[in-house]
């Protein structure tokens, strides 16, 4: 099976890929021959919503190319569940996200995963359960670029337990969202965080 690779920056998405995408009508065509990710991503426009994608026979090649020009860290994060069945969602930056963070010196990147989730909403985890997707984004920070790579993970809680926002944190409240409030919540979130409620087969 081929790898694909799908990098968010800002409102844009680069795929790397060994064919364009299906269920993508409007997406430009860059050429792999002269690529360097640097000069492309100091020519985003910071306010574009574009899809742009790489075509090559070898997509795990091109994307560790592109990982070299970047600092890479690694995060992880959860899809939490109640016994409702209501989903867990914090807002921080005037959106709303999921609960995630950076992986710590020598931990286990499913051991982040639940104790960012605990951290940042107040909560007990009572299961982790499958990997849901792998999610990669791009951002500046101090001048360097950033390149993100984050595991997200279904878990769950035991009942509806209350939930205390990790204030330190940016996060200025936490809440259960259940199938229809989730609708409303992806009007204002990241392209990101729709791809992992996606690939949970929540939207």
């Amino acid at each position: 099976m081929a790898q694909k690779y799908r990098i968010y920056i800002n409102d844009n998405a680069l795929f790397i890929a060994d064919r364009i995408p299906k269920q993508l009508e409007k997406i430009q065509h860059i050429d792999t021959q002269n690529f360097d990710f640097q000069t492309f991503y100091k020519n985003l426009p910071k306010e574009g919503k574009k899809n742009y994608v790489l075509v090559d026979k070898d997509p795990k090649m091109l994307f560790k190319m592109l990982k070299k020009q970047c600092t890479v860290i690694k995060a992880a994060g959860g899809l939490v569940a109640n016994s409702k069945g209501e989903i867990l969602f914090i807002f921080r930056n005037k959106k709303w996200d999921l609960p995630k963070g950076k992986v710590e010196k020598d931990e286990k990147v499913k051991v982040t995963a639940v104790r960012e989730v605990e951290e940042e909403c107040g909560v007990k985890i009572e299961k982790r359960r499958k990997l849901v997707c792998k999610t990669y984004h791009i951002y500046e920070m101090n001048g360097k670029v950033i390149l993100k790579r984050t595991n997200w993970y279904n878990m769950e809680v035991k009942g509806s337990p209350k939930l205390v926002p990790q204030k330190e944190e940016g996060i200025t409240s936490a809440s259960w969202v259940n199938e229809s409030g989730i609708k409303n919540k992806v009007k204002n979130t990241y392209p990101l965080i729709i791809e992992v409620l996606k690939e949970g087969g929540l939207v």
